[in-house]
């Protein structure tokens, strides 16, 4: 058990990103309900996380974490999260071929609600309202009723977390992932890309190895692991009143366990070490995420992995690093350098959509060619310094919006108002995330192709 440490005790520290609730026992009144729910996952799925996490921190595997800006109330649909949960699929198969090792697939899904903001206040025409903060907080509409943070939304939240994971544990296991299927996961708007004659020269090499495996015997009625798949949920633990709620003790371990999702992380603008997100996060036994901005500089970090991977537990805690395209080469490096000179077990993941947010043509985008460029330079730092550049961590979504400038179909910024469907920041479509899925696997060959080859020993 972690001293000193309870799912109430980060309430006694400083707070960053907090909305503020006018009716406060409206609001104890929701937190009272969700601690009788039943828990959205569970502790051995969070463990078995943790251990294929440790398979990516030592070098064997790598993680595919991907999927929604923020999840809204509107846009839940059953065929949404079907065409989300396909374009992720095509995305692993892609990197698994790439690898030729396993890929871990996390969603930012069931869960990724809330949203930290810059400002916390929004102004149009002279007009100030609170942020908006995410479905789970207040509405997206700019009307003074719609930005009041409502308790209830908790509830409405919680119960599409559930809806969606039904979804999805139906989708991983009962068929739908089957490598068999690699042609029918086509997007119709990707297959007339050049992404999608790229994936289907992929698909026809899977068929042929599966026509193969079925002539010997080996099939996926026979074998589960071609019919099925490992999927796992995360967002970021911003609204710790609904974190705590959904804290459960492990009845066979006796460890607390956040049970909104089998993965949470702790945001660029919420990581202060003496303050409460750090505090709730270092006390569940669930694999961490931490994002990993410019403005962290080495000892910052050493001392947050101390808090929140004391035992240094392969898998238990993901960096995120998320900097800017051109402040990747000044910042990665000596963050590297001292996890590897203080030994700390680490997985190095990539964020490139957070820090390459501009403005044009009125619209919030990200130049697809500077996502592809923070990605590069992130696997080059990686090789100089002879660490694992292990994951990446994206915003995308299966539907064909124009929200990133740039990709194949080379979306220009007066592309942006035909599709811009995102409550916050913008996502890659499909075409632009299985082209970014093609690049990083021919980045993950380079870096197996240069291992040196192991000797053999007889005897």
């Amino acid at each position: 058990m972690t001293k000193n440490w309870t799912p109430q005790s980060w309430r006694g520290k400083p707070i960053k990103q907090v909305p503020f609730y006018p009716d406060a026992q409206a609001l104890a009144d929701v937190e009272s309900r969700l601690r009788s729910y039943p828990p959205l996952v569970f502790a051995g799925e969070a463990r078995k996380l943790t251990r294929q996490l440790g398979e990516v921190a030592d070098g064997r595997a790598f993680l595919l974490q991907g999927g929604d800006c923020a999840e809204s109330f509107a846009e839940h649909g059953a065929d949404n999260i079907r065409d989300f949960f396909r374009v992720f699929l095509q995305m692993a198969v892609v990197l698994t071929f790439g690898a030729s090792q396993p890929v871990v697939k996390v969603g930012r899904i069931a869960g990724q609600f809330a949203k930290p903001r810059s400002s916390d206040v929004e102004i149009k025409d002279g007009v100030e309202l609170p942020a908006y903060r995410g479905d789970i907080i207040n509405g997206i509409d700019f009307e003074a009723a719609s930005r009041i943070p409502d308790p209830n939304r908790q509830d409405m939240a919680y119960r599409q977390s559930a809806a969606t994971l039904n979804l999805l544990r139906a989708f991983a296991q009962g068929g739908y992932a089957n490598l068999e299927n690699v042609h029918q996961w086509m997007l119709g708007f990707v297959g007339n890309s050049p992404q999608g004659e790229r994936y289907e020269a992929l698909a026809k090499r899977i068929s042929e190895t599966m026509d193969f495996m079925r002539s010997i015997g080996i099939t996926s009625e026979s074998n589960a692991r071609l019919r099925e798949t490992d999927f796992y949920t995360s967002h970021e633990a911003l609204l710790l009143g609904y974190e705590e709620a959904l804290t459960r003790v492990d009845s066979t371990s006796g460890d607390w366990y956040g049970t909104s999702g089998h993965m949470i992380w702790i945001g660029d603008r919420t990581r202060q070490p003496d303050h409460a997100h750090v505090e709730y996060c270092r006390g569940i036994k669930n694999p961490l995420g931490l994002k990993c901005g410019p403005s962290l500089d080495p000892d910052g970090l050493l001392k947050l992995i101390d808090l929140l991977n004391p035992e240094n537990e392969p898998g238990r805690l993901t960096l995120i690093a998320r900097f800017g395209y051109d402040k990747v080469s000044d910042h990665l490096p000596k963050l590297i350098r001292a996890v590897q000179k203080e030994g700390r077990k680490v997985v190095w993941s990539c964020d490139p959509m957070h820090g390459n947010t501009i403005t044009a043509n009125g619209y919030k985008t990200r130049p697809f060619d500077r996502i592809l460029k923070e990605v590069e330079t992130f696997f080059a730092v990686h090789r100089g310094e002879g660490s694992y550049p292990g994951g990446i961590h994206i915003e995308m979504t299966g539907k064909n919006v124009t929200e990133c400038t740039g990709g194949a179909r080379a979306i220009s910024a007066e592309d942006l108002s035909d599709r811009y469907h995102t409550h916050c920041d913008p996502r890659l479509n499909a075409d632009q995330a299985l082209e970014l899925a093609f690049l990083v696997a021919e980045l993950l060959k380079k870096e197996r192709d240069a291992q040196p080859q192991k000797k053999v020993v007889n005897g």
